[in-house]
């Protein structure tokens, strides 16, 4: 069996930020396990390629989860990355720190160390090369404005109007809308596998083996000791020195620890599973950000006029190969921000976004980018930026191939509803300014202004969804009675594990999650090189 100082599971979004980190020194050998395949692929290179990936079963877990009560009884899609960058491999590429507040939060819950004044550095450490070298690991964050489409000067302008907050330069951080800062470099995706892995691979004391999708951690008592994975149909085990470092997702984490025994004692057992450790929270506090989008006709051209008809998407294509340039290097994902939705909050509780494009309805049982609707139309969203609900992700079986029951529990707690109403009723404000009135071709096609309260949330029930934020289910917490993890993402009651990835949110932070699962990651590398330095 051979044996390594760190096994890394999962080279997602905080895995290969992990990776880099662990093996930097050339001191310690470090094997990064991956289920999915390389990136080296088309679609998920070229920005753009999100939409195509969606349902693409290759590179995307595509989990579902239970019937949702709180939305009539509806199944709820989630992508996940299943390849090198996980799902900085397959997002919308926004990055977004979120609020301060987000951070002072988990510190005030008992976290030392995970204010935002103890994070912040750690987030300007991936956005800038170390030492100006532009060749060294690094994130590469673009602000793309200059190619975003023109509807998104409108719609600053609608937001001016509509008495919201409105920055002049994209934001890292905090409240205001603006363009979206971008994940892109040159006319590329920039996944946490191109912009850390890719440079660390060359290191001989890194290891990483795509296709090899973990079973179980083994344990010596109660030390995390070893790894057992299937690849191309053969089961292999190696060991781990030091530690066994969980980054497989807010999903993936918490269906690893459980299948290897760590979990609710009594729900392990009446699946027969052994159990190594009664770890009831495991899998529990799922948390997500979920939102609508309204539908608007435009009277000019959006993207819906590129994506929906052969020509537009060819001279897309062929702008794109020449220049890397055009809308096939961004994402559609272009105008908006944190706003509150009343004065007298004391933080921002919403998210918006403006996308130049709009669906609205699926195509043959999909969304699918390249198929909008058949009319020139852009889209307002929203989701709340720190949801109260929560859900559970929880094995039904002892067998790996078995997907986890996903319960995210939208709408469950009464903050959340009354959270989507007001955000709702402050886009029927956006739609009475002039400036969107002067935009559209004809009545929004969902009516806010004649819908009552009842009629609104009917609506958000029916037609609203998940914005892909996954995180806590192996929660961050001084008390292992109500969390899994503690400050230093160690698995409480156990020695040699941590959980690294989104599933350690102490809460959800305010704004996209890809940004905050990094920061976690490599502040995450720097405890780890401390414990085994001191």
């Amino acid at each position: 069996m051979r044996e390594f100082d760190y096994v890394i599971i999962g080279a997602g979004s905080a895995g290969c930020v992990l990776a880099e980190r662990l093996s930097a020194s050339g001191r310690h050998q470090v094997l990064l396990l991956e289920a999915g395949p390389s990136d080296r692929r088309f679609w998920v290179q070229v920005p753009i390629g999100y939409g195509v990936l969606f349902q693409e079963r290759a590179v995307n877990w595509m989990y579902s989860s239970e019937p949702e009560p709180q939305l009539d009884g509806r199944v709820i899609y989630h992508p996940r990355g299943k390849v090198l960058g996980g799902s900085s491999s397959i997002n919308a590429l926004v990055y977004h720190r979120g609020q301060g507040g987000d951070y002072d939060d988990w510190a005030a819950a008992g976290n030392d160390g995970w204010s935002y004044d103890d994070v912040a550095a750690e987030f300007a450490s991936l956005e800038l090369p170390p030492d100006g070298d532009p060749a060294a690991p690094h994130l590469t964050i673009s602000d793309c404005s200059d190619d975003y489409h023109s509807i998104g000067r409108d719609f600053v302008d609608i937001c001016r109007q509509g008495q919201l907050p409105v920055a002049d330069t994209p934001l890292y951080e905090g409240v205001g809308v603006t363009p979206y800062l971008t994940t892109t470099r040159n006319g590329l995706r920039c996944s946490s596998a191109r912009a850390f892995l890719r440079p660390a691979m060359k290191r001989p004391n890194l290891h990483v083996l795509t296709g090899a999708e973990v079973r179980r951690i083994g344990f010596d008592g109660r030390r995390a000791v070893s790894v057992r994975y299937r690849r191309r149909g053969i089961d292999s085990e190696v060991r781990a020195g030091a530690e066994v470092i969980l980054a497989a997702g807010a999903v993936g984490s918490p269906q690893i620890l459980q299948l290897s025994g760590v979990g609710d004692a009594r729900h392990l057992q009446s699946i027969g599973i052994r159990v190594v450790h009664d770890s009831p929270r495991v899998g529990q506090h799922l948390q997500d950000h979920f939102g609508i989008n309204y539908i608007f006709r435009a009277n000019r051209p959006t993207l819906n006029d590129v994506f929906g008809n052969w020509p537009g998407r060819l001279r897309a294509m062929l702008r794109y190969v020449v220049s890397r340039r055009g809308p096939m290097a961004l994402s559609v994902n272009q105008f908006g921000g944190l706003v509150k939705t009343s004065d007298s909050l004391a933080r921002p509780d919403m998210q918006i976004y403006l996308n130049p494009v709009s669906y609205q309805a699926l195509y043959k049982g999909r969304r699918v980018l390249m198929k909008p609707d058949n009319f020139s139309g852009f889209i307002i969203g929203f989701n709340s930026c720190r949801p109260k609900s929560e859900g559970s992700v929880v094995i039904t079986s002892p067998r790996v191939a078995d997907a986890p029951s996903i319960r995210p529990n939208y709408l469950s707690h009464p903050d959340d509803r009354a959270e989507a109403l007001a955000m709702a009723r402050l886009v029927e404000r956006l739609t009475a300014t002039p400036a969107l009135r002067g935009l559209l071709a004809g009545d929004p096609l969902t009516p806010l202004a004649s819908m009552d309260d009842e009629a609104v949330l009917a609506d958000f029930r029916q037609r609203g969804g998940t914005v892909f934020h996954l995180c806590g289910t192996c929660r961050m917490g001084p008390d292992a009675g109500t969390s899994v993890v503690d400050s230093r993402l160690r698995v409480h009651g156990m020695d040699g594990l941590r959980v690294c990835d989104a599933a350690a949110f102490p809460n959800i932070t305010s704004a996209n999650t890809n940004a905050p699962t990094m920061m976690l990651a490599r502040r995450a590398a720097g405890m780890i090189l401390e414990d085994v330095a001191g």
